[in-house]
């Protein structure tokens, strides 16, 4: 049965208006961008199959687009559309960091930095650049390695910094393996990075380890 034909009260975008996006299960959001199912089978049904066969909503947005493309009823338009709301998503976030007010939620933070940075396949050390009153000035994702991890130099953070001017900054970087608890190279290069932008009175507020699911504040720990 088309999903057209099923009681108002079952169908996902009337579902959502009427109750809000947070009653919605993974299937039903997701059948909502798939837009369409395929001959005998319902968008939600077909998001459902998709869900169980990717290990989840991650699975299936985590996957390369010729993998997802590859899969019966999906296609280059609704892989495109699937990582457009991902994208917005980031954007949201994003925009709570950078409206110009001081950071003050921590939260608000990590969310940002889990989002951009907990899908990558290899590790990803990056920057959030700000200035002395703790408003965001830039992101940046300055070295990348391979999944044993990324190969940082302490010269081209402290170049960074100046080009932005910044004043203090946060450090993010993720952890392929999903595991968040910090390794003693973790601990040496932030303490290699604490010596080298002291010198150029540049404060690291945090460091955050991106896990899969979790992530680790050097400043929570009481590592910095």
């Amino acid at each position: 049965m088309a999903i057209k034909d099923w009681p108002c009260s079952e169908r996902p975008r009337e579902k959502l208006l009427r109750q809000g996006a947070v009653t919605l299960s993974d299937a039903e959001l997701l059948a909502l961008f798939l837009g369409t199912g395929m001959r005998g089978v319902s968008a939600v049904a077909l998001a459902r199959q998709l869900l169980q066969a990717h290990d989840g909503l991650r699975g299936i947005l985590d996957r390369p687009a010729r993998e997802i493309c590859a899969q019966p009823g999906l296609g280059p338009a609704k892989y495109a559309r699937l990582q457009a709301a991902l994208e917005l998503g980031r954007r949201y976030l994003a925009e709570a960091l950078t409206r110009g007010d001081a950071l003050t939620n921590v939260e608000d933070t990590r969310q940002y930095l889990t989002a951009c940075l907990r899908h990558r396949r290899h590790e990803v050390f990056a920057c959030l650049f700000l200035d002395n009153r703790h408003r965001v000035l830039a992101f940046e994702e300055l070295f990348q390695g391979s999944i044993a991890g990324a190969s940082v130099h302490p010269r081209q953070v402290v170049v960074r910094c100046l080009h932005h001017n910044a004043a203090a900054v946060i450090l993010a970087h993720n952890h392929p393996s999903g595991v968040a608890e910090p390794s003693q190279a973790d601990r040496q290069i932030t303490a290699r990075l604490q010596d080298a932008l002291g010198l150029v009175d540049v404060r690291i507020l945090d460091h955050i380890v991106i896990g899969d699911g979790a992530s680790v504040s050097f400043a929570e720990r009481g590592l910095l």
